[in-house]
């Protein structure tokens, strides 16, 4: 192989990172259309049981949104649609991984500063009303 191959070889396995198992490659958090949008890739995964989806605001803490099984592609989405509840602009969103033992790892977190219109914000509080 060339040196450029080796190089960009390196530069690869040099951004995945390793938690309890899963080896993560990208992860990031968007706002999108009113939503946040968490989106990852693992590019292995042994012992995984699933993923939970965290959010938590600058000065809360963090709390559950959903699990997410593993897929066999290893391309993770996870759309955020409760993110309009607070008039907090800035969430932060981490993976909980936990493995089939019940071993749990963290990823690390994202910020997203995320907008949303007054009007999605007011439906929002008028559904959870009647829930």
């Amino acid at each position: 192989m060339k040196k450029t191959t080796y190089f960009i070889l390196f530069i690869i396995l040099s951004a995945i990172i390793t938690y309890a198992g899963v080896d993560l490659l990208k992860f990031s958090a968007r706002s999108q259309n009113g939503n946040v949008v968490v989106a990852w890739q693992t590019v292995a995964e042994s012992n995984l049981n699933h993923f939970v989806v965290e959010r938590k605001t600058v000065n809360g803490s963090f709390m559950e949104l959903g699990n997410v099984s593993p897929r066999s592609d290893k391309n993770y989405e996870y759309v955020d649609q409760s993110a309009f509840k607070t008039s907090d602009q800035l969430y932060v969103y981490r993976l909980k991984i936990v493995d089939n033992d019940g071993a749990v790892s963290y990823s690390e977190e994202k910020a997203v500063a995320h907008n949303v219109s007054s009007v999605k914000r007011t439906w929002g509080s008028i559904k959870a009303l009647f829930r």
